[in-house]
């Protein structure tokens, strides 16, 4: 793996992630209580002795910068490093990234000084745990020019996905974008080639693209010069090349959730909290997450009821209900609070005590939720400051609405407050 370079494609402007991405880039998005997007991809690849990342960015890299340069240092006796590489203008280029080919081709300089075999190219906004030894292995075993990562997919949310046809030797030999009706049922395809029992594969008829590819060298540098006005790989280059080039899928068969919207966003991480198990766990001692290191005091929960919920470090909750819900690290919740179905993302830093009465008669609403507030079905971004006595629970059942003045959107039904927002004592949302 000391030959494999990883570029992970950080995203645009994240408009569907908005207003989660309204003061930082996409894959800087808090998952989990403590992660961060990010980390998912970034430790997939420290997990499969991968220590050559670029992460590739254009859009409020700020807060990415300040986590990546945090959480992952190789310091010492390795070449590794994991460094964010923003969108910039040069005078062959003054132009921002225009999508994901485009960026791989405006930092194909830097990419080629690197003395490696192949490039293994990524999303910043997925969630999986993959040992990509196993998919580079693939790449190889089959001398092929790009390998791309396939989910199976059964009938029902196939068209909602770039779909793709293959031989009986692996190779991609047709691509149809979110097909529908006959066009659908062209694309099935025999899923025991790529390792799916037959059971399976009567269940699963059709691959979907997971957005992540493995590029010869050579070939990767020969597309973006052989395709210079085409900016995207799934939708253009490969589609393009692929009567040309040895192009294999290799079938990746555990969980893989893309989160794209808020709605996805919002139930990958109430998921996390499902027992007995999990779609996705966090606590993989073979192949750990990792994230920054903060050094948080333990969780306090005073006289609290707590089921089927995932609290993060440095938190202290009094005398309230917690029910299904994530809560990040240091997040304060005060009494007779209700929290159901929610996702609270926390807070960056403590108030000083002096400045944290329980008590609803004060001047200016602290960090934190406030006593006797009812929060169902939201999602609190970071230091939001709400009030006593507050009702967030979507009453009228508005499933879109933009109330940034008001310090919260509603997307899909689930009410979004923004960081740093502000909801005054006795809001009912």
């Amino acid at each position: 793996m000391k030959r494999v370079l990883a570029i992970i494609l950080g995203g645009g402007a994240g408009t569907r992630l908005y207003p989660l991405t309204k003061l930082r880039a996409k894959p800087a998005v808090p998952l989990a209580g403590k992660y961060r997007l990010i980390d998912i991809p970034v430790s997939n690849c420290v997990n499969s002795e991968i220590y050559k990342i670029y992460v590739l960015t254009q859009f409020n890299s700020a807060s990415l910068n300040r986590h990546i340069a945090r959480a992952y240092s190789f310091a010492g006796f390795t070449d590794g490093f994991v460094e964010v590489l923003a969108a910039q203008q040069t005078p062959e280029n003054p132009n921002w990234f225009q999508g994901t080919a485009d960026a791989v081709r405006q930092y194909m300089w830097l990419f080629q000084e690197w003395e490696i075999d192949e490039y293994l190219i990524l999303s910043g906004d997925h969630l999986y745990r993959m040992d990509y030894r196993l998919f580079v292995q693939r790449h190889q075993e089959t001398n092929a020019d790009v390998t791309i990562s396939v989910v199976p997919m059964d009938e029902k949310r196939a068209s909602d996905f770039g779909l793709m046809k293959i031989n009986d030797q692996g190779r991609i030999v047709d691509f149809s974008e979110k097909p529908k009706g006959e066009a659908l049922k062209q694309m099935q395809v025999d899923t025991k080639i790529l390792g799916l029992t037959a059971e399976e594969a009567v269940k699963m008829p059709y691959i979907a693209s997971m957005g992540i590819y493995v590029f010869k060298k050579d070939v990767l540098f020969e597309l973006l010069n052989s395709y210079p006005d085409s900016t995207d790989f799934g939708k253009e280059i490969i589609p393009s090349s692929s009567k040309d080039l040895n192009v294999q899928a290799y079938l990746f068969n555990g969980y893989w959730e893309d989160i794209g919207t808020i709605e996805a966003f919002y139930d990958a991480n109430l998921a996390l909290t499902r027992q007995p198990r999990p779609p996705f766990s966090f606590y993989d001692e073979a192949a750990p997450i990792y994230t920054r290191a903060r050094y948080l005091p333990p969780t306090k929960l005073l006289d609290c009821q707590v089921t089927e919920s995932m609290i993060g470090e440095g938190c202290i909750l009094k005398d309230c209900r917690i029910d299904h819900s994530v809560l990040g690290v240091r997040s304060r919740v005060e009494s007779g609070c209700l929290v159901e179905d929610s996702l609270l993302m926390g807070a960056d830093f403590y108030q000083p005590f002096s400045e944290r009465e329980s008590n609803c008669d004060r001047r200016d609403v602290p960090l934190g939720i406030g006593a006797n507030t009812t929060i169902r079905r939201a999602i609190v971004d970071k230091n939001a400051r709400i009030g006593c006595d507050v009702k967030i629970i979507n009453k009228d059942n508005v499933q879109e609405a933009d109330r940034e003045k008001q310090g919260f959107y509603i997307r899909s039904g689930i009410v979004v407050v923004l960081k740093n927002a502000i909801i005054p004592d006795g809001t009912i949302i």
